[in-house]
């Protein structure tokens, strides 16, 4: 053997790459010539042969991601030509194996490396193992030929008694990988060759058995279906005649939903309904798609809580302390579910429980701002009367059939939501969540507002029909909490059948003991910290509330208590701060930066809004609660020509009409007032409010346009401490408006000291909390001359200002 390898002298051969592919001995393969590196090969090899006697050779190297194999063929170009395609081509034979060396230099573009021919041979005659995996390879591929329908190839396969060329032969099988060629390349040993040959067979063979078997059963599981199908059909045929024949009409599945029915505790009519859905169930056949609206339908009828309901608690101390300890103030909706639970005990004591087939049912709409608690006094409501709780989002709910449910004939037909929110609650009088109620639409699928009226009255709910269900449900003695943030939104319909509860926000004592009892402990636990860890003091709890948040309810809060909590782990976590750790008023700033809402009174006077003649301040209510508005007033130069009256800042219609009734009034009676009338002749007036990008609208800003205009006509200040609302009429009077607590409230939270209101909107002080009424000195005032009186600051040593004029 070593003499015969001592024999093959070195080769000097181009290079041919195979890109994922390998060409083994005796295979003979096209190549086409339109790649640029098989092309050079072999014109290289081309080039070599017309010195050397024989047919141009090169070396078919395998390639696998850029990486060439370390065992290439001899191949020798048997043709150039032209493919089937029209494209160049060269038909190319392999010859041998050789062990790829190093590079060396040679004609051409091509790549020539120096390589050395494998011994191959295998001595005769061949031993009996040897022999024996020759003719198991045989057998083999001859199996997987046949199945293949390739006759013309089984006997050259069994011509080949080589055992080298027999291995290599497998080079052809598709099944194989190129990382499996690539391993019969580089095994030099023929037999360990056609032992691994015989391997890769035997498994291919393997997993073509496993996918025939799987196609087979799927084939025998089709046509055993279709098989059934015949057979269930004759057998319902032939049951349909027996029943007809013994005069029987019930099926298997029909008697379950009859005994279901029958043993469930339905109402009357209910049960006379289901069993009339029955009756129909059995005269249906098992493939109509009616029989699985009428099993669903059952399914849904027989899920309902029919019968159940949950007793009340009827300890009103009870409940007050329940209310008390899960929200701090919120008074008038804590005393309403009082007087609720203490009507509801006094009735039943005497035996009113049911008058005229209804309960005593609530229906309570809680509008406010966001954050002051709406969502969770819902649970709260429901924890004090001891019954289920459940919440129905109507937040862009936009289709009628959510609310009342779809008619059974659709596909996918399911009941409406308070159906839904009655089989979850498990219980026929849970507390039902209506949440964002003034957040729905409507569109062409119909309006779910309208879809809601019979559902919230109390004398129509106790036979309340869904479209799905189609019988009657009592709702009676549901207790209906309605979520809104903005009243108008609500329709007039829908909001008249509603007790309505206003929730005008919280004062800032209120905030710190929300933020102590409520926010804090439970933002030590989302923050991994425990109460002894980590304390917050008041005073850091009140500048949180009054500097760092300027909202009616208390979401940003809770955010900025998270923010700090989380500020302190992260020190802690770092090596930074030792715990526990007070966090103190004093440490706010560098924790989480500095207070975002100074209010103005603490401002430098040189720095504050009303430092000028022109401004005034303002009290609004908007979707978030109350708030501080400014009211800025310029005089155009005289020169311009400029006359009349503009208005920036998004305004509504109502809003401007109070701007020309204030323009009006003061050139009216603006010589008794001993302001320069005359400048509002020649020089056109601008009104504007900032923050341009809110829309604005409502009549309640009047007084401060009218104050604005006349601090810019006479040139006095408006006291900072200072902040008015009320409609003006052209006459001076001064017109009730709306959201007083919510106004005072922003005031109070603004650092407003003294508002002006309507005489006739004291009786609203009356709702106002007390800490808030002690902090602020309200007047109260019938026309506009006594707001002028108390807003504007007297003139500096009798010298007018001078008159700002608007560039």
């Amino acid at each position: 053997m070593a003499a015969e390898s001592a024999a093959f002298t070195p080769l000097t051969l181009p290079v041919l790459p195979l890109d994922d592919e390998v060409v083994l001995p005796g295979m003979v393969v096209p190549l086409d010539l339109s790649d640029a590196e098989v092309r050079a090969a072999v014109e290289a090899a081309q080039a070599a042969a017309r010195s050397e006697p024989g047919k141009p050779r090169v070396l078919l190297v395998p390639r696998i991601d850029g990486t060439h194999a370390a065992t290439g063929v001899l191949g020798t170009v048997e043709q150039v030509g032209r493919l089937a395609d029209g494209d160049p081509g060269a038909l190319i034979r392999g010859r041998g194996r050789v062990r790829v060396g190093a590079g060396t230099t040679g004609p051409g573009a091509a790549l020539w490396v120096e390589g050395t021919r494998v011994d191959e041979t295998v001595p005769e005659p061949l031993p009996g193992q040897v022999a024996e995996l020759v003719t198991e390879y045989k057998a083999l591929a001859t199996a997987w030929l046949r199945k293949r329908g390739a006759w013309q190839v089984v006997d050259r396969v069994q011509a080949i008694d080589d055992v080298s060329a027999l291995a290599d032969n497998s080079g052809y099988s598709p099944f194989l990988t190129t990382e499996q060629k690539v391993e019969l390349l580089e095994t030099t040993d023929p037999v360990a060759r056609l032992r691994l040959a015989t391997q890769q067979l035997r498994d291919h063979l393997a997993e073509q058995d496993v996918a025939e078997t799987i196609a087979k059963d799927v084939q025998e599981g089709v046509d055993k279906q279709q098989r059934e199908f015949l057979l269930r059909r004759q057998l319902e045929a032939v049951r349909k005649e027996l029943r007809e024949i013994n005069g029987e009409q019930d099926g298997e599945e029909s008697d379950d939903y009859r005994a279901r029915v029958e043993a469930a505790d339905l109402p009357e009519k209910v049960r006379e309904a289901a069993l009339k859905e029955v009756d129909k169930l059995e005269r249906s056949s098992d493939q109509s798609p009616e029989g699985s609206w009428i099993r669903t339908w059952l399914d849904t009828v027989l899920e309902m809580p029919w019968s159940e309901r949950t007793e009340d608690a009827y300890d009103i101390r009870g409940a007050q302390a329940v209310l008390d300890a899960e929200h701090a103030g919120l008074e008038d909706v804590k005393e309403r579910i009082t007087e609720y639970l203490a009507v509801r005990k006094r009735r039943g004591d005497r035996g009113l429980g049911v008058v005229g087939g209804r309960r005593g049912g609530a229906v309570l709409a809680l509008v406010g701002p966001p954050g002051v608690g709406k969502t969770s006094l819902g649970e709260s409501v429901a924890h004090a009367m001891g019954r289920k709780f459940v919440r129905v989002a109507l937040g862009g709910v936009r289709d009628e059939a959510e609310i009342r449910g779809h008619r059974r004939t659709y596909v996918g037909a399911l009941p409406g939501r308070i159906v839904r929110a009655i089989k979850e609650a498990g219980s026929m009088n849970p507390v039902v969540l209506l949440d964002e109620i003034d957040k729905v639409g409507s569109d062409f699928r119909g309006d779910p507002a309208a879809a809601l009226l019979e559902v919230l009255d109390p004398a129509q709910n106790h036979t309340f029909r869904d479209h799905y269900l189609e019988v009657e449900l009592d709702l009676s003695d549901v207790v209906f909490l309605a979520t809104a943030n903005v009243l108008e939104a609500i329709p007039e319909a829908l909001l008249d059948r509603m007790e309505l509860v206003r929730l005008d926000g919280y004062t800032e004592d209120e905030k710190v003991v929300i933020a102590r009892d409520h926010l804090l402990p439970r933002q030590l636990e989302r923050a991994g910290l425990d109460a002894d860890e980590v304390t917050v003091d008041e005073g850091a709890l009140r500048k949180l509330a009054g500097e760092y948040t300027r909202e009616a309810g208390v979401r940003t809060l809770e955010r900025s208590v998270a923010r700090l909590l989380r500020k302190v782990a992260a020190q802690h976590e770092l090596g930074e701060r030792e715990l526990p750790f007070t966090v103190s008023e004093g440490d706010l700033r560098s924790l989480i930066g500095r207070p975002h809402h100074v209010p103005e009174s603490a401002q430098d006077p040189a720095e504050r809004r009303t430092a000028v003649p022109g401004v005034a301040t303002g009290l609004a209510v908007t979707g978030a609660g109350g708030d501080v508005l400014y009211v800025e007033a310029s005089l155009a130069d005289p020169e311009t020509g400029a006359a009349g009256l503009t208005l920036t800042g998004q305004l509504g219609d109502v809003m401007k009409e109070s701007a020309q009734i204030a323009l009006s009034f003061l050139r009216s009676h603006g010589a008794e007032l001993e302001l320069p009338v005359g400048d509002l002749k020649d020089r056109g007036a601008h009104i504007h409010f900032p923050a341009g990008a809110v829309p604005k609208d409502g009549p309640s800003a009047g007084v401060t346009m009218t104050t604005a205009l006349a601090s810019l006509l006479s040139g006095r200040l408006v006291r900072t401490d200072v902040a008015m609302t009320g409609e003006v009429s052209l006459t001076g009077r001064v017109l009730p408006i709306g959201g007083v607590k919510q106004k005072l409230l922003a005031a109070h939270r603004a650092g407003i000291t003294t508002v002006i209101i309507p005489k006739r909107n004291e009786p609203d002080l009356d709702d106002v909390p007390a800490q808030v009424l002690d902090k602020l000195d309200v007047h109260a005032v019938t026309d506009v001359r006594q707001v002028l009186e108390l807003a504007l600051a007297p003139a500096t040593n009798g010298a007018e200002r001078e008159v700002p004029v608007a560039a």
